[in-house]
């Protein structure tokens, strides 16, 4: 299959609430998300870097999504080189040596009511 998507993409928009409702189900755990597509046939090295209000950016995160894989990537889990702090706005560009999809999720629970908004990133190709 016939690679698809763009190399670049940005997700302006980023913030993982520090409190959950349900904290016993991972599931439904308060977290952002990139869903990653790699449509093509080539293994995808995928770099990602968050950049702050207040401070320096970070990363690059190296994750790999396989070829014809999708991989839905939290940033809660992310640890090296940091952790992605909690309660902090933040935005990320994610780079990849392939064409790749990437879409943005965010599941907030700090409320009985959760929420939840998904939308495409950016791509800045």
């Amino acid at each position: 299959m016939d690679a698809i998507g763009c190399k670049r993409w940005v997700i302006a928009e980023g913030y993982i609430p520090g409190s959950s409702m349900v904290n016993a189900d991972r599931a439904l755990e308060s977290h952002e998300t990139a869903c990653i597509l790699n449509a093509g046939d080539q293994p995808a090295k995928v770099r990602i870097t968050l950049f702050f209000t207040d401070r320096d950016p970070v990363g690059p995160y190296e994750i790999d999504v396989g070829p014809r894989r999708t991989l839905h990537m939290r940033f809660n889990d992310l640890a090296e080189p940091e952790a992605v702090p909690r309660d902090t706005s933040y935005a990320s560009i994610i780079e990849s040596d392939v064409p790749i999809i990437v879409q943005h999720t965010r599941l907030d629970s700090r409320a009985a009511e959760i929420s939840l908004l998904s939308t495409m990133a950016f791509p800045a190709e």
